[in-house]
């Protein structure tokens, strides 16, 4: 009888532990994931701006030109009315421009998004666009669209660099 009892005690404090076990550990996840929270909150994003060098950002239209975070520069699109070679290179200076205002260049650039209402003669004219990267090209998507934001735009390029650290 007490050989039944003992047992019984036994398998009741390995219950016990196994319970206390889990115990811990959902402890352990809440308080990982309370401190981790209180972290995130912490931590805001410290964003630099820059709009065509005439503030931090347009309040009208709701954009800023140019966004830096950490050594991330987040180039909104320079639009050129004219799809020739000037209009594509007023394009890419005005790139050049922002790009240089975070002392930057283009062979800091990894991204290039083209929107264009006319693909085909922005190919013919993309010498105009490689000169300035000096044959360090970034990852590129050229998309033809139906229109742009402005009504009579027919290219904009944006563009993402990174600094060194």
């Amino acid at each position: 009888m007490d050989f039944l009892l003992l047992f019984g005690r036994i398998n009741f404090t390995f219950i016990q532990i196994v319970i206390m076990r889990k115990l811990i550990v959902l402890l352990f996840v809440f308080q990982s994931v309370f401190f981790l929270t209180i972290q995130a909150q912490e931590k805001n994003i410290v964003k630099e701006k820059y709009h065509w060098g005439h503030g931090t950002q347009d309040t009208i239209a709701g954009y800023a030109q140019a966004v830096k975070v950490d050594n991330i520069i987040y180039i909104s699109g320079a639009v050129s009315k004219d799809i020739n070679p000037e209009g594509i290179k007023r394009v890419y200076e005005a790139l050049d421009l922002t790009l240089k205002s975070y002392g930057a260049t283009f062979q800091n650039v990894v991204k290039e998004n083209l929107y264009t209402t006319d693909i085909e003669t922005v190919k013919k004219n993309n010498a105009v666009r490689k000169e300035f990267y000096k044959n360090d090209f970034p990852a590129a998507t050229w998309i033809q669209v139906p229109r742009l934001y402005m009504v009579d735009a027919k290219l904009e390029v944006e563009l993402i660099a990174h600094l060194p650290k």
